[in-house]
Order: structure tokens, then sequence, then C-alpha cells
């Protein structure tokens, strides 16, 4: 690798690929830029914000903007916190989430992500949409409750398992949401297999397993065990 690809990252140099984004770099360097709906088995496309960075004192999503050298990439910084911070407190109140009662608790990206900035409290006032559990499916059920649109499970079935079971469909903060592509609008009605990739993708408590909750129990998960940078840098 040429000596000239090379950026800083909180004042760290970091080595890149040609091609390679800003949280392509980092990942590759076991450093930790916070994401939500970044995975690096399909193309980005910066829904989320939680991956803004400042690059040369001007914002960008590190999932999306490419490395390049002489880049001064600010990531950690106490601004950019405190709005991940916002984002995040935006998520919670958009949706339902009640994570002591959560069976995706100690598993899920987003709550692992709030501790991770010190989120202490949602902020805003609640929304409480009228989202429906679909448990249509044997083996899987489906709790939009929790969704926060990252749309990971819709690029898992239509790229990884060929299935195009899941769709984004709506409009607007209130209309948007993700559609089973069946004509009951029900996951039972479609070809949803539990060995299928997009049954394993979602971050949140959306896609759970049936017959396994709580199996691993509270205290011995994921995020019990380490914080979220510490996980994802290991990686």
């Amino acid at each position: 690798m040429s000596e000239q690809n090379i950026f800083l990252l909180d004042g760290e140099e970091i080595a890149f690929a040609p091609g390679q984004t800003i949280m392509q770099a980092a990942q590759s360097a076991h450093k930790y830029i916070p994401h939500l709906c970044w995975h690096p088995e399909f193309k980005p496309h910066g829904s989320c914000k939680l991956c803004t960075v400042k690059i040369n004192g001007r914002f960008g999503s590190s999932c999306t903007v490419e490395a390049a050298a002489g880049q001064n990439v600010e990531n950690r910084t106490a601004e950019l916190d405190d709005k991940r911070r916002t984002l995040l407190q935006l998520l919670f109140v958009e949706g339902n989430h009640f994570c002591p009662s959560c069976e995706k608790s100690g598993d899920c990206l987003l709550q692992a992500t709030a501790y991770e900035m010190g989120m202490m409290t949602p902020h805003f006032d609640h929304f409480y949409p009228d989202r429906p559990v679909d448990a249509s499916h044997p083996d899987v059920m489906l709790d939009f409750n929790r969704c926060i649109l990252c749309s990971l499970c819709v690029q898992a079935s239509e790229l990884a398992d060929k299935k195009n079971v899941f769709v984004m469909g709506g409009r607007g903060m209130r209309g948007r949401k993700i559609i089973l592509n069946s004509e009951s609008g029900k996951l039972g009605d479609t070809d949803f297999s539990v060995d299928d990739r997009a049954a394993s993708i979602c971050p949140v408590g959306v896609i759970l397993k049936k017959r396994v909750g709580f199996v691993v129990p509270y205290g011995e998960r994921t995020y019990d065990k380490a914080p979220v940078s510490a996980v994802e840098a290991a990686k």
C-alpha cells in the first residue's frame, strides 16, 4: 500500500485502500465510528446519519465518503457525540422501545449505541405509533414497534437471499415503513426462511426467532460483556 494512502482519524494515522470509504478504512484499522444502518456486506446508503464525521471541517457520512490522502477526520468529539445523542433520542421516541422487556436487550445495536453515547433520556415526546406484531410465520415473528428503518432486511432479502420478502414503502415520518411482499401483507405468506440472511441481519428487535427467546440470559449478552465501541473495534 502506498505511503500516500493515509488520513487522520481523531489525530491517528489510518491507512486505506483505494476505493475504501472512511468507515471501511476505520473498520479495517479496528477503529469505531458509531453506526446503525451500515453493514459491511451491503452497499451503504447513509440513512441513519449516526456515522456523520467532520472531514476537513465539513460534515459527511463516513459510510459513503471515500477516504482520501490528507483528510483530517474528526469522529469522537463532544460536538459529534452530542448530535448523535439527539439522533438516537429521535429514534427512541419515533418507535416503541421498551428495553427492559425486549427480547433483544443486550444484543441490540440501538440500545448499545445509546449507552455508548451516554443517552440518559429520550428527551422528546413519544409518538407511540400503532405498529402491529406479525406472528403469522411458524418460525419467526416481526415486532415493527422497534423498527428504525435501516433497510438492512430489505437489502439482505434482495441481495443475499434473492427473495425480496421485505420492501420499503410509504412516505414521510409517519408513513415510511417496511412492507411484506405478499398479497396478505403477512410474513407467513412469503417464502421467508429462518435460515435466510435477512432473519439475522436486524440490528434491533424486529425480526425474532420463535422458541429461542431469552436462551441467553440478561447479563451474558454481547453488549452486556463489552461496550459497542469495543465489540465493533474488535471485528
